[in-house]
């Protein structure tokens, strides 16, 4: 009870405060905002080290300084700059699987399974960690952890309360929900933002869609779907959605999933 007390008094105190409508970069709209730019990075910051406990980080020095050169690239021309941005090469999940996967958390940190990066080529690897710079750019998961009504959680996921069973419990709630499959117009700004990305760096904007379709193939090979459409879905309508955006010609399959 005086756990369950105490979490509503922080969250009634910072309720009010936090509240901000704020322009978002990525989606140049007017979005509101519960957690501040400081806040986003401290929550970001405790994830992280969530992670780094239970996922297999690893420490394969042509893996990071490859990842780490292209990442570099993609936040040269990214549209938010105010934060940090970090980049990890994951060998296994918190159950000891191997994926083939990539995904952001808020504040700056992308993660990518070595399964992912393995068959990938450079450029091919560019879109996908812009895709992710992307989420974090237009905040989806600031918004995604708003719009799951933890926000309770979500607060003590973002203070530092280290020893209190309630903190645990907040980074494990925002971790499930930066696991789970984004929405799809999340799915498409994302997708745009990684296209006008790779346009700056001067790099064939298509390879976008050579990636999706190279992970469908990959997902027929395997018993159970592709780690990747579990927190990427709606593939057919993001290839369709790319080559609208590149005044690409349409073909029957892009309106087949």
């Amino acid at each position: 009870m005086k756990s369950l007390v105490k979490v509503f008094f922080i969250f009634f105190i910072f309720f009010c405060a936090c509240i901000t409508t704020e322009y978002n970069v990525g989606t140049r709209r007017q979005d509101i905002i519960f957690y501040s730019t400081q806040r986003e990075v401290t929550l970001g910051e405790n994830i992280a080290q969530e992670i780094k406990k239970k996922f297999k980080i690893s420490n394969n020095p042509v893996d990071i300084e490859r990842v780490n050169r292209i990442g570099k690239d993609i936040v040269s021309v990214c549209d938010r700059k105010e934060i940090n941005y970090y980049f990890y090469v994951v060998e296994e999940d918190d159950e000891g699987k191997r994926q083939k996967n990539a995904f952001s958390v808020p504040g700056g940190y992308v993660y990518i399974f070595k399964d992912l990066l393995d068959i990938l080529n450079d450029d091919e690897l560019a879109f996908v960690l812009a895709h992710e710079v992307g989420h974090i750019v237009s905040r989806h998961v600031v918004k995604k952890l708003q719009a799951a009504f933890g926000y309770n959680l979500i607060l003590l996921a973002s203070v530092g309360l280290a020893r209190d069973p309630e903190f645990t419990k907040g980074l494990s709630f925002a971790l499930a929900q930066i696991m789970a499959a984004y929405s799809r117009d999340d799915e498409f700004n994302a997708d745009e933002l990684a296209v006008k990305y790779l346009k700056l760096l001067n790099k064939e904007a298509k390879v976008a869609i050579d990636v999706l379709e190279k992970l469908y193939k990959e997902n027929k090979k395997e018993i159970r779907p592709l780690s990747y459409f579990r927190t990427h879905p709606y593939t057919a309508e993001r290839i369709r959605h790319i080559k609208e955006v590149l005044f690409l010609p349409l073909e029957a399959s892009d309106y087949i999933n």
